[in-house]
């Protein structure tokens, strides 16, 4: 008796592989979503406002202005803010009195700021003695390009009175030789997005997800920061921030020195 081998489709085989990925498509498409607009999956959590304290450190995330009510600023700056945060990186030169040339970098960090940071520093006739630091974040493996080029210098950082810097902006502050934050400053994390190609497949992504945090625990060993510091982040959701407190500042080693 002849076996009959039943004939394939091919019409039918197209048909399933387009509806396949049709399918992987909408569930990529959905996951976008979710990351642009988290509180409309997300329960409503009602955050504290007003000035950070040990345990009461969960705060808003904004990238558009700073929040007037989370620092309670007595006494002058040592260098003036500004309000609002720019659509990507800006540099200022200040002359401070008591520290010397300071660099003010702030602005959301985005595709290019590392190389137009770079390009700054080389026009600068002298080497700033201080790195400042105002910015709500962005791109994470620009902020480490910028971080290795200020280690390469040999550099020093800082998140002044009335400053913040938020997201990925720490690992810049991370990369000084010394790392000042004042008591009237915010350095906060929560959890990031690292680049990856849209509609990659599910598995993909969450391989390309790990290799970045791997890539950001590498950076912060390099930097002679505890790789502890991970921890803040991954458990703050990303429309949050966790600001840092003195203990965490000085045990992590983000900050080797605290000012007033």
């Amino acid at each position: 008796m002849m076996l009959r081998v039943p004939k394939i489709d091919p019409g039918k085989g197209l048909r399933f592989v387009l509806l396949a990925q049709l399918m992987m498509a909408g569930i990529l498409l959905a996951t976008d979503v979710f990351k642009k607009f988290p509180a409309s999956f997300r329960e409503t959590v009602e955050l504290p406002t007003g000035p950070v304290s040990p345990g009461d450190q969960r705060r808003e995330y904004r990238t558009d202005r700073t929040d007037p009510e989370l620092l309670t600023i007595d006494g002058p700056l040592d260098l003036p803010m500004p309000e609002s945060f720019s659509d990507r990186l800006e540099f200022s030169e200040t002359l401070v009195g008591s520290i010397g040339t300071v660099l003010l970098v702030s602005g959301e960090i985005e595709d290019g700021d590392a190389a137009r940071f770079q390009a700054h520093i080389e026009e600068m006739e002298i080497l700033p003695d201080l790195i400042a630091l105002h910015s709500p974040g962005g791109l994470v493996f620009e902020a480490f390009q910028i971080g290795r080029e200020i280690r390469e210098r040999e550099l020093s950082t800082a998140v002044l009175a009335g400053a913040y810097c938020m997201s990925s902006c720490p690992y810049i502050l991370a990369a000084g030789e010394e790392r000042i934050v004042s008591r009237r400053a915010i350095v906060g994390l929560h959890q990031h997005y690292y680049e990856q190609p849209k509609f990659m497949p599910v598995v993909f992504a969450v391989e390309s997800i790990q290799a970045g945090q791997g890539a950001t625990m590498e950076y912060l060993i390099e930097m002679g920061i505890a790789p502890s510091l991970m921890l803040f982040s991954l458990k703050t959701p990303p429309d949050q921030i966790y600001a840092l407190v003195e203990d965490e500042l000085t045990q992590t080693r983000i900050a080797t020195d605290l000012i007033d």
